[in-house]
């Protein structure tokens, strides 16, 4: 899938899906949106929530001097509903923010979606400030208890695919030396595992609904819910690794 073919399908899945993400999310009992916003919160300027979605940040900055961009309408159109502002439509690779004028940058389960990258990082470069500081939440490498991995193996063999991927899987594990070669400084590098629950056909319905699955066919998508359904039981749980990369601009960038 070439990059206008990707964009093509991203803005599709998230202006037919808007909120899909955070749900999925919003089933573990750790609230990652938190945790990606934990050190931003004495951040006294404005802070640049980037491909933003249905706005979950929002809620973890509340004094925030916040704005939301995000090139989904759908996206938009859900957060707006839930009185999560201010919002910008934009696309990341050209930000309609002038230069220096952000103080911070929040990138929650952005980075391995968002194409071209370079130009991407080149825009986030472009409006932070000199020494500000950006926090992006990515997905992590699996590197899970059997258990978990076995339950993944299910999920994998109900949709016939032998693993997910994205066009920048290096913006995942790799987020820090990816930021420590553009020249920034890499305050914080750590990963957590969430539990998401699989107990009930709507927990696997969800799951499916919010995983990127562009090559997948509308049919084994539903064979694989139908499957997946059956598996589901009070107690059982799909482990999700998340990275959390803080890192600051050189104060001469």
């Amino acid at each position: 899938m070439d990059d206008r073919e990707w964009r093509r399908f991203l803005g599709d899945f998230h202006d037919t899906r808007p909120g899909v993400t955070e749900r999925l999310l919003g089933l573990a009992k750790e609230d990652p949106y938190a945790w990606l916003a934990e050190p931003l919160r004495p951040v006294t300027g404005p802070v640049l929530d980037l491909a933003c979605g249905s706005a979950p940040t929002r809620a973890a900055l509340p004094r925030a001097r916040w704005t939301g961009v995000d090139s989904s309408a759908g996206e938009l159109a859900y957060a707006a509903a839930l009185g999560r502002g201010p919002l910008v439509m934009g696309d990341a690779a050209a930000l309609p923010f002038a230069t220096g004028s952000v103080d911070a940058v929040c990138a929650a389960m952005a980075l391995q979606v968002l194409t071209p990258l370079d130009a991407v990082m080149d825009e986030v470069e472009r409006v932070l400030r000199p020494g500000g500081v950006m926090a992006a939440l990515t997905p992590a490498g699996l590197g899970v208890p059997p258990r978990g991995a076995l339950a993944w193996a299910r999920v994998l063999f109900a949709l016939r695919t032998v693993g997910f991927s994205w066009p920048n899987p290096h913006a995942c594990d790799g987020i820090g030396r990816l930021l420590t070669s553009r020249g920034w400084t890499v305050e914080s590098n750590a990963r957590r595992v969430l539990r998401l629950p699989v107990a009930t056909p709507e927990h696997t319905a969800l799951l499916l609904r919010g995983l990127y699955l562009p090559d997948t066919a509308p049919g084994r998508l539903r064979a694989a819910e139908r499957s997946l359904a059956a598996w589901a039981r009070p107690g059982r749980h799909l482990p999700l690794p998340l990275r959390r990369v803080v890192a600051r601009r050189t104060p001469d960038g």
